[in-house]
């Protein structure tokens, strides 16, 4: 086996949590943080966290509103055909 390249290992490694709770393990990063854990995640505690990032369904709601707005709009291609017939009739 090859001398000195292997990371460093630090059996007392920390890893504390955002709700304040932290663990003692073994790891190659001395020092680790993290967002959620098993002591305040909605899964193990049964509490249900409402997430709603920057508006979410009102990006969704105005991105639906939009789409049904331009498909009416829209002219089928009978209507334009139908109207380029009448206007070269006029034409004429």
């Amino acid at each position: 086996m090859k001398s000195d390249i292997h990371p460093q290992y630090f059996p007392n490694a920390v890893i504390s949590c955002a709700c304040g709770k932290s663990l003692t393990i073994g790891s190659t990063i001395e020092n680790i943080s993290i967002e959620i854990c098993s002591a305040c995640h909605p899964f193990y505690t049964g509490k249900q966290k409402l997430v709603d990032t920057a508006g979410r369904m009102e990006r969704f709601a105005k991105r639906s509103a939009k789409k049904t707005d331009t498909a009416s709009a829209r002219l089928g291609k009978r209507v334009k055909k139908a109207r380029a017939a009448a206007k070269k009739k006029v034409e004429k």
